[in-house]
């Protein structure tokens, strides 16, 4: 029988079985020769595509690629809370500042560019908790709850200013007294006219506005001033409005208004110990002028 030169070097095609694929298609041989379809190809296969998949350098997958960056907001919270705690206020810019404030009106975004954009519209922290509440929502992304607390800063401001001077004795006390004026008046927009109240000690029993005026003027009506120290048992007076100008140079109607609570005053045994115009950093005092007349 004739035999092929393939039959007699021992090289035959093996039969195709039926579910078989031959070694030509794309199926890994397996550890040491394994059959194509054997359990240790199918190791094989799996055991290379886990390590392409961990080799260092190799390319991220497009799903890896399209993940956003992380969000570090709240470790941006925390990191400034802590320096604030640590290191004081003192370390802080008053855009940080501010910030503290904004994370309580707005929890989930970063309010570090309207911290600065709050600094830019208004100067200062101090001009920014002072600012009228309609001013402030005119910068963009300023909102009901951001208004409402920088309100609130700005009140405790104030009730912790009042509390260092309330039941004290005025003149003793005096540097804190017109400090507390500067807190209440200095960054107002328009004038401001305020009676501070003393009892026959001296003692500082209330502390109340008046009257809002314009920003070069305010109305005063010397008949509402006794009026209202004679309801409160009041002794004596120190009168204090502010110039929104910055400037406390006295003009010539602060001169004559409280010449004219004076001499109501003394009709009824109330003296009038000093009228102080409160300017942005500096004060004017009628006492230390000369401008009243000399206390009894």
């Amino acid at each position: 029988m004739r035999r092929s030169a393939q039959q007699r070097d021992g090289l035959c095609e093996a039969p195709r079985l039926p579910g078989l694929v031959p070694p030509s298609e794309d199926v890994d041989p397996g550890p040491s020769g394994s059959p194509p379809g054997s359990e240790d190809g199918r190791r094989g296969v799996a055991a290379r595509t886990a390590a392409q998949a961990v080799l260092p350098g190799s390319p991220p997958d497009r799903a890896e690629r399209s993940k956003p960056a992380p969000d570090d907001r709240a470790g941006h919270r925390e990191r400034l809370r802590a320096r604030f705690m640590q290191a004081g206020p003192a370390a802080l810019a008053d855009y940080e500042m501010l910030e503290l404030v904004l994370f309580r009106a707005i929890p989930r975004a970063d309010v570090k560019p309207l911290a600065k954009r709050l600094i830019k519209t208004f100067g200062d922290f101090n001009h920014v908790i002072s600012a009228p509440a309609a001013r402030l929502a005119e910068v963009q992304g300023v909102g009901s709850a951001v208004v409402q607390e920088l309100k609130i800063v700005e009140a405790a401001a104030h009730r912790l200013a009042q509390a260092r001077v309330l039941g004290r004795d005025a003149i003793q006390s005096w540097d804190e007294l017109v400090e507390y004026c500067r807190t209440r008046l200095a960054h107002e927009a328009t004038e401001v006219f305020r009676i501070l109240f003393l009892d026959r000690k001296n003692i500082l029993i209330a502390d109340e506005a008046q009257q809002r005026g314009t920003v070069d003027h305010v109305p005063v009506y010397p008949r509402e001033v006794v009026k209202r120290a004679l309801e409160l048992g009041a002794c004596a007076l120190v009168l204090v409005h502010n110039h929104p100008s910055g400037d406390p140079t006295p003009s010539r109607a602060d001169v004559e208004m409280p010449r004219r609570i004076e001499a109501a005053c003394s009709a009824v045994g109330v003296t009038l110990h000093d009228h102080v115009v409160v300017g942005k950093e500096q004060f004017a005092s009628f006492h230390a002028m000369g401008l009243l007349a000399p206390d009894d």
